[in-house]
């Protein structure tokens, strides 16, 4: 019971975010019920038990309150990756997240700045190899230019949810444009 975790839903019913997906560790999820901040859409077949208490412990909850989201998305090393396609700009070479690392196209230390339009992914062998140089001064052309995504790319840049890792009761809030059977 230790690891289940609690889908986070906005007030309209859909996941604050997709990358990473909006989860709460299930004590966090009982706090904001107590507190009245959140509704209970649904509950896995567990209870945490108190002295006096027994209650099922939450996997969905909607926040009483809207939150507006940002219309950028976050600058953070996941949506790098996501942006490139989980591939080194340089050679192409696809990887795990694990396997990537991102670089300056501009170097910091000649004044690049780490921005959406000044830092790409690349494998750690391309990394080295371009060191602190410019693109052109190492020979090494980016295959796409860096720019800043928008949410929308960067949610259909997800991979695919394996619907095995998840709960049944998240299913209906994950796949809000997916084709529904007739």
């Amino acid at each position: 019971m230790m690891d289940l975790q609690t889908l986070v839903l906005n007030a309209d019913y859909r996941p604050l975010s997709y990358n990473p997906l909006s989860l709460w560790s299930w004590k966090d999820a009982f706090t904001a019920l107590f507190l009245d901040r959140v509704t209970l859409v649904a509950s896995y077949d567990v209870e945490a038990r108190s002295p006096s208490r027994s209650l099922r412990v939450p996997s969905v909850v909607a926040l009483k309150n809207y939150v507006t989201l940002a219309r950028s998305p976050a600058f953070t090393r996941y949506n790098i990756y996501l942006r490139d396609g989980f591939s080194c700009q340089y050679c192409g070479l696809r990887l795990p997240s694990g396997g990537l690392t991102f670089d300056h196209v501009v170097p910091r230390s000649r004044g690049g700045l780490s921005s959406w339009e000044n830092v790409v992914s690349a494998c750690s062998p391309c990394n080295l190899r371009k060191a602190n140089r410019t693109p052109a001064e190492a020979e090494m052309p980016l295959l796409t230019e860096p720019r800043r995504p928008t949410r929308y790319e960067l949610h259909h840049r997800q991979p695919e949810f394996d619907h095995r890792q998840y709960h049944h009761t998240w299913l209906d809030y994950l796949y809000w444009d997916s084709e529904l059977d007739s």
